[in-house]
């Protein structure tokens, strides 16, 4: 996967690492928020590759069930026939490997009767780290899940592209062309961050 190190992708990976790295007695949960084009979806797939994550990108539809389900395949897990079983084998799963889970479109879990509860059984069970991913109104939308919200340990907002990042850009999407300074400029204002 060819991404440009730009400056969203470190923050996630200084979050990330903070959150594998924490001692025992702290939360191991994380929010990156942001609005749509800010690049969190490549951002996050790209620190999943890096950190070995799970990662699972939510879907309107998905009742609980199908959620654990798509979590036991990407963890190569054989889905349990209940929803009980397959929370209980993911626990187990990452609570053995210690790998993080990242999940992408959040903000859908937000919308659906008990979905942050489950998500917060998964990190209950497992201590492993969960990241979720979502819209800029996530952490707000969080806010009314206390049990959840409370042991949220890094929020990571998403930063709009600047210059530097799109010379980086530029360099991973258009490495044939030299685009000057002054027209990626035009292009960082133009894009209102995206």
């Amino acid at each position: 996967m060819n991404v440009a190190n730009i400056n969203n992708l470190n923050l996630v990976r200084v979050a990330m690492e903070g959150l594998m790295e924490r001692p025992e007695s702290m939360p191991g949960l994380g929010v990156f928020y942001g609005p749509s084009g800010f690049g969190k979806t490549t951002t996050t797939a790209a620190i999943a590759i890096e950190t070995r994550a799970y990662y699972v990108q939510m879907r309107s539809a998905w009742s609980k069930k199908v959620f654990l389900e798509k979590i036991c395949i990407e963890m190569s897990l054989e889905p349990g026939r209940t929803v009980s079983a397959s929370l209980d084998a993911i626990c187990e799963q990452m609570a053995v490997s210690q790998r993080p889970l990242i999940i992408d479109e959040a903000d859908y879990a937000v919308a659906k009767s008990g979905m942050v509860e489950l998500i917060r059984d998964i990190y209950e069970g497992s201590q492993a780290p969960v990241m979720l991913v979502g819209e800029e109104m996530l952490p707000k939308k969080l806010k009314k899940f206390e049990r959840f919200h409370g042991r949220v340990l890094r929020w990571i907002p998403a930063q709009p592209v600047n210059l530097q990042d799109a010379q980086l850009l530029a360099a991973v999407y258009a490495p044939d062309l030299q685009i000057g300074d002054d027209v990626l400029t035009e292009l960082v204002g133009l894009s209102h961050g995206s």
